[in-house]
């Protein structure tokens, strides 16, 4: 699915955003997160559960409920005319004109974002009527009709409700709802998850060809590494609510730095080549209610040492952005930890070639 399009003029600028979920104890799910996201791009975000790239998500499209609450950072959305739009500012009516339009959303789990008493025909439907109201029955109709076709469905199922497709089908569902009108920008939050190996390659060529087709980019969100290895331009690691390690898709495979984007590559498995011992991750993600000081992956790293604990490190570029204290000049002036340096040089460099899931081109 990859397209180079890491250079490419940004479509979507993310500036130090942080969502907090209010309660007794108030969770900072995202912490100050930033990135630019390219014209035509595939960018990947991955990271275990509880990371808050899911929250991240939300909080671009605007889609945050209470008790979640953006309580900083900006979302710019960049037209092709040059016209810049502050997303975070809009509201109303200009808000629900932007979303869909120009950035559209998959959710995880189909069979719960789908309306289990609605019609295929009745949800596409009610999209294009909150959005192109000017339609005439027939023209809707049709639309749906066209729409289903574009993610391989035939039309008979326009009268089917979503307990009677299969898993697969309900996703690509989705993804014809949120192709109804044609946006710059596709969310995709674990579009896969629950799917069989199969399917999980037949929706990546379904939206590696529309997006062919149409020139959108997409945000790709997983806790599967190796898929997004596969499928992406760049790739975003969050850990903690924060981004530790972002970079090209082939520079994190060939040389990742952050002992956390380490620990992921290392503990997936290989189909050929010599057989190697899995490592996972020992421990469990920090509590975001009451977070670690400094980097929050110090309690589980084994490269940790006594800067770790004082602050948050920035994101450095030693070959990818990485958030780590190993790699300061100023804390380690004689570089990284030897035994973290040869861990870097020694990705295994199989990990994605042989993931289950193929690459969609």
């Amino acid at each position: 699915m990859s397209s180079g399009g890491g250079g490419a003029a940004p479509v979507l600028s993310v500036r130090d955003i942080a969502v907090d979920y209010a309660g007794p104890r108030t969770v900072h799910a995202v912490r100050g997160v930033s990135f630019d996201l390219g014209r035509s791009e595939v960018l990947g975000i991955a990271g275990e559960s509880g990371c808050g790239k899911s929250t991240l998500a939300y909080a671009i499209a605007r889609l945050l409920r209470p008790p979640a609450r953006m309580t900083a950072g900006s979302v710019v959305f960049h037209d092709t005319d040059g016209t810049a739009i502050d997303v975070t500012a809009l509201s109303g009516e200009a808000l629900r004109t932007f979303r869909w339009r120009r950035v559209a959303m998959v959710f995880q789990g189909a069979m719960n974002a789908l309306n289990p008493v609605l019609s295929v025909r009745a949800q596409l439907g009610d999209v294009l009527r909150a959005h192109l109201p000017d339609l005439t029955r027939r023209e809707r109709e049709d639309r749906c009709r066209e729409l289903l076709d574009l993610v391989g469905i035939e039309a008979r199922w326009m009268s089917g409700y979503p307990h009677e497709l299969s898993g697969g089908m309900r996703q690509r569902v989705m993804i014809a709802m949120a192709m109804a009108l044609r946006p710059d920008v596709v969310i995709l939050d674990e579009p896969t998850t629950a799917l069989d190996v199969v399917v999980q390659r037949e929706i990546l060529e379904e939206i590696d060809r529309l997006r062919s087709v149409f020139g959108f980019a997409v945000i790709f969100i997983t806790h599967d590494l190796s898929l997004l290895l596969e499928i992406s331009d760049r790739l975003i690691i969050m850990y903690g609510g924060l981004i530790v390690e972002q970079g090209r898709a082939t520079e994190i495979q060939a040389g990742a730095h952050h002992p956390y984007t380490l620990g992921m590559l290392g503990s997936i498995p290989t189909l050929r080549g010599d057989r190697r011992v899995l490592h996972g991750i020992p421990g469990t993600p920090p509590d975001l209610a009451d977070p670690p000081s400094g980097c929050p992956f110090t309690p589980r790293c084994r490269y940790a040492f006594g800067a770790c604990g004082a602050a948050v490190p920035p994101l450095l570029d030693v070959g990818t952005l990485t958030a780590c204290a190993q790699y300061d000049p100023a804390l380690r002036p004689d570089g990284p930890d030897d035994a973290l340096g040869s861990a870097s040089a020694s990705v295994p460099a199989g990990s994605a070639a042989d993931s289950p899931v193929e690459p969609a081109s």
